[in-house]
C-alpha cells in the first residue's frame, strides 16, 4: 500500500465570475521512503498540489490518502490532529513566529498536540541539523539557512511519515541550498518520505523520482536507478 494516494484530483478557484482551474484529474501514488520532487513552471499548479497532498488544502473533488486514511472524510478536528502526527510542513518562507526563540519555534508543533518535547530530543534533533548553539536566537538573528533549518526540525519535531518542501531553497543562495539538500537527502536516506515543490534543476537533481506537472496535470515523469 503506497503511504500517499491521490485519485482523481481537481482543484478550481472562483475569482469573480471566472472559474480557475488549478488541478485536473491527477492521480499518482507515493511509495514509502521515495523522494520525489515535483517541477514546473510558475502557474502550473505545484504548490497547490503539494497543499492538497498534504492535507492543508482540500480539493474540489477527488481522494487523498495517507497512510490508507481518506483525509476528506475526516472533521475538520480530526483531520488537523492527524496532520501533527503524520506530515511535517517546510514552507518557502519559513514562518517562523519571529516573538519565539528557534528552541520554542521547534517545539510548537508538539505543544499543539498537547506534548512538550523533552530537552535531550530537541537537542538531538537540533544537532542533527547543525543548529544547537542556535536555539536561543530569535530567527531575526538567525541566517537565511539557519531558519530553514529551524523550519525543518520543526516540521519533524512530531517525526512525520511524510515531509513536504514547498520550495525550500527558495531564498537561499547556492552554497547553502546544498547545504539544506543535503540534510533532506540524510533525511531520505534514514527512510523518510520526502516531497519537495521546487524550480531548481540542481534540487529536482537530488530527488530519485521527478514529477512534472504543466497546466494542471502530471505531463511525465523520470525515475533514476
Amino acid at each position: 500500500m503506497p503511504i500517499l494516494e491521490l485519485k482523481h484530483i481537481r482543484k478550481e478557484f472562483v475569482s469573480g465570475p471566472r472559474t480557475v482551474t488549478a488541478l485536473g484529474d491527477v492521480s499518482l501514488r507515493i511509495e514509502e521512503g521515495e523522494m520525489t520532487a515535483v517541477t514546473g513552471p510558475s502557474g502550473a499548479g505545484k504548490s497547490t498540489l503539494l497543499q492538497i497532498m498534504a492535507g492543508l488544502l482540500k480539493p474540489t473533488s477527488g481522494e487523498v490518502k495517507i497512510d490508507g486514511q481518506d483525509l476528506g472524510a475526516m472533521s475538520r478536528k480530526r483531520s488537523a490532529a492527524f496532520r501533527r502526527k503524520n506530515v511535517g510542513y517546510v514552507f518557502q518562507r519559513f514562518n517562523l513566529l519571529p516573538m519565539l526563540t528557534a528552541r520554542e519555534n521547534i517545539a510548537v508543533p508538539a505543544l499543539l498536540d498537547g506534548v512538550k518535547p523533552s530537552e535531550e530530543s530537541l537537542l538531538a534533533l537540533a544537532e542533527s541539523l547543525g543548529i544547537e548553539d542556535r536555539l536561543d536566537h530569535f530567527p531575526s538573528e538567525l541566517s537565511g539557512g539557519e531558519q530553514q533549518r529551524v523550519a525543518i526540525a520543526r516540521a519533524l519535531v512530531n517525526d512525520p511519515r511524510i515531509l513536504f518542501a514547498d520550495e525550500p531553497t527558495g531564498n537561499l543562495d547556492s552554497g547553502t541550498t546544498g547545504d539544506v539538500m543535503e540534510v533532506f537527502s540524510r533525511l531520505n536516506r534514514a527512510g523518510r518520505t520526502i516531497l519537495i515543490v521546487t524550480h531548481d534543476p540542481a534540487v529536482a537533481g537530488a530527488c530519485r523520482r521527478v514529477l512534472r506537472i504543466r497546466d494542471g496535470k502530471i505531463g511525465g515523469e523520470e525515475v533514476s536507478s
